[in-house]
């Protein structure tokens, strides 16, 4: 499979362009900004599967009127450390932000923060809520639910999504811990990402219509849960958390993200944030988590191996490497964005 020509772009330049085809598309201002952040977090960090591959996506459902443009958000309070936040079908990644500074809040008066979010469009890289949090002294989990494309372990038809869970600590003296991960193999974006560049994906990772391992990314009909049964497991804890507890639909019942893109997707969240300084000493606990990444480091390597990194270190990495080199983005992607074509 002949590989496509990548350009690369600064960081900047890029952001721009994103949001500059968001609104363009219809997408109100403030939306836009925090959009083009969560898009550029991702490919930054080397995971263009949340960013400039989701590009030509966004723009048509914002076009097509699949978000909410003018929505009525709403967080409601339920108890001293809970609430729903309402996105009303607004693009997930502004209500996703303004969901986590909700859980921070709670968490700062009361030691723990959960908000689950009701009703919105999808979210991008959830890792980005997660450093959230955590770039504001907190420790956050947060999971989101997707729509069925992945065979439960010992199926052979899509019922959950890759529903994936995020991670983050903050510590002393470094950039925050970061855990974000499909409860997939991969990501349905690592697949649109390994089309747009016109390569060959792992065996591993998805089956085709006749349920076969493929590693044609054109021939992917389904993906393949995490460690089987494991995998399986994390999944429907997802979508019992950010679905059936928010009273929104689940597993099959969650709207298509390609099928119909006029159409909301009525999407949830969950986000629960914790206080260190509520369960001890927090200068003892951000230099302990530092004194974890440490001994990690003076681990003696495998073969093959560099050294051993902690959740979110490669990805630090790249980012360093990119603001150096530029961000790589496919060419039909970059032409793209550079013209006036929506969809």
């Amino acid at each position: 499979m002949e590989e496509e020509a990548l350009v690369y772009v600064e960081r900047g330049k890029l952001r721009q362009l994103f949001k500059e085809k968001l609104t363009r598309a219809g997408l109100p201002d403030a939306q836009a900004e925090k959009t083009a952040d969560l898009m550029i977090f991702a490919d930054e960090r080397g995971i263009h599967s949340h960013g400039s591959v989701r590009m030509q996506y966004y723009a048509e459902r914002i076009a097509k009127k699949g978000y909410n443009l003018d929505p009525d958000l709403k967080f409601t309070k339920t108890g001293p450390s809970a609430g729903t936040y309402f996105g009303d079908n607004a693009v997930g990644h502004y209500v996703a932000y303004e969901a986590m500074e909700e859980a921070i809040g709670l968490a700062k008066s009361s030691g723990i923060g959960m908000v689950g979010i009701q009703e919105m469009g999808h979210s991008g890289a959830i890792g980005y809520f997660a450093e959230q949090a955590a770039k504001q002294g907190m420790v956050a989990l947060t999971v989101c639910q997707s729509d069925p494309m992945v065979v439960p372990f010992g199926g052979t038809e899509p019922y959950f999504g890759t529903n994936p869970i995020a991670f983050a600590s903050p510590r002393k003296n470094g950039e925050p811990i970061l855990f974000d991960m499909a409860t997939t193999v991969q990501a349905w974006g690592k697949i649109l990402d390994a089309r747009s560049k016109h390569k060959s994906i792992p065996n591993t990772w998805a089956v085709d219509k006749q349920g076969e391992p493929t590693t044609d990314p054109f021939e992917v009909a389904a993906l393949l849960p995490v460690a089987g049964p494991k995998g399986y497991g994390l999944m429907m804890m997802v979508d019992i958390l950010a679905g059936t507890l928010l009273g929104l639909p689940f597993g099959k019942h969650v709207t298509s993200m390609y099928e119909d893109l006029s159409q909301y997707r009525r999407l949830g969240q969950f986000h629960i944030v914790i206080n260190p300084a509520y369960f001890g000493d927090e200068t003892q606990f951000l230099t302990q988590v530092s004194d974890m990444v440490d001994e990690l480091h003076d681990i003696e390597p495998a073969k093959g191996f560099n050294q051993v990194y902690y959740p979110g270190e490669i990805q630090e990495e790249v980012k360093k490497r990119y603001a150096e080199s530029g961000i790589p983005v496919a060419q039909d992607i970059y032409d793209y964005l550079i013209s006036d074509e929506i969809y």
